[in-house]
């Protein structure tokens, strides 16, 4: 689902002493397919941005295009754009209820009507999705999970119902090395399985330049940069002004440059500079 915003702006406490421009004119066109990345620091805009794209929140002014519908018009059946726009909180094991780990896991299927064997094929497959073992654990309670399979079950709840869009919001906040890989490396096999279109909000810029191919870059409510990892992780200025950074590995680039070695390539992942590094090797044996 390609999803164009337009011109949109967002104002907390409107008219009061409080008054707040969350979202200062803010466009974005992301494609059918997209895995796209959502940076910027605490109070940016990016979670009040989100929070627009399943109508949650209503724009102050301005237009959210959803395959082509406008879903800021009035009188729109925001449980249809619901539908296909899953939308996973930051911390979403907090909203966990059920008694079982395949209830929870159910309960949006269910409220969308869909028939009981159709329900439980949903679940078995998002269990799968986020390397959850469906027989052992389906009876469990989900308060009795870890930390990291309470965040897999929360994300599995959303993954049952099948949605076009998938939203996250720091998926792997609090989660230990191991356990966040697992799951962006399971998201990115889903991408790739599914072609659906996935937005991922995360400080974390090593994960952001591992696994997405657009980025956009907020600051104070407003899109600041936008394109492909490599063009965004050029302006280290820019994202150190508004209190960001490249990938450390950039780092590393950027001082092999200094030093006079020549790279071929812009260097934001641990992968392209092992590939860089080995061909400096190559090129000085072989001088």
């Amino acid at each position: 689902m390609a999803i164009v915003i337009k011109n949109l702006n967002h104002i907390y406490d409107l008219g009061s002493p409080y008054q707040t421009n969350a979202l200062d004119n803010v466009s974005m066109h992301i494609e059918t397919g997209d895995f796209v990345g959502l940076i910027g620091h605490t109070g940016s805009g990016k979670s009040t941005l989100i929070q627009h794209l399943n109508g949650i929140l209503k724009p102050t002014s301005g237009v959210i295009e959803i395959n082509g519908f406008d879903i800021t018009q009035k009188g729109v059946k925001l449980n249809d754009i619901r539908k296909k726009v899953g939308l996973v909180f930051q911390y979403p094991e907090y909203q966990l209820f059920e008694e079982t780990v395949a209830m929870d896991i159910a309960f949006g299927p269910k409220n969308l009507g869909w028939e009981p064997d159709v329900v439980e094929q949903a679940v078995i497959s998002a269990m799968e999705i986020v390397g959850l073992n469906y027989e052992t654990l389906k009876d469990v309670s989900p308060f009795e999970l870890s930390g990291g399979q309470k965040r897999r079950v929360a994300i599995a709840g959303v993954l049952a119902m099948k949605p076009e869009v998938l939203i996250l919001d720091e998926p792997t906040a609090g989660l230990d090395p191991k356990g966040r890989d697992e799951i962006l490396n399971q998201l990115k096999a889903l991408h790739e399985k599914e072609k659906n279109t996935i937005i991922l909000v995360s400080h974390s810029m090593e994960d952001i330049a591992k696994y997405v191919s657009e980025i956009y870059v907020m600051n104070d409510g407003q899109v600041v940069l936008e394109g492909k990892p490599q063009q965004v992780f050029q302006n280290i200025q820019t994202l150190e002004k508004i209190g960001l950074a490249a990938p450390q590995v950039t780092y590393v680039g950027q001082k092999l440059a200094e030093l006079g070695f020549s790279t071929d390539h812009d260097i934001y992942t641990v992968e392209s500079a092992v590939e860089e590094i080995l061909t400096l090797i190559r090129r000085k044996k072989n001088a």
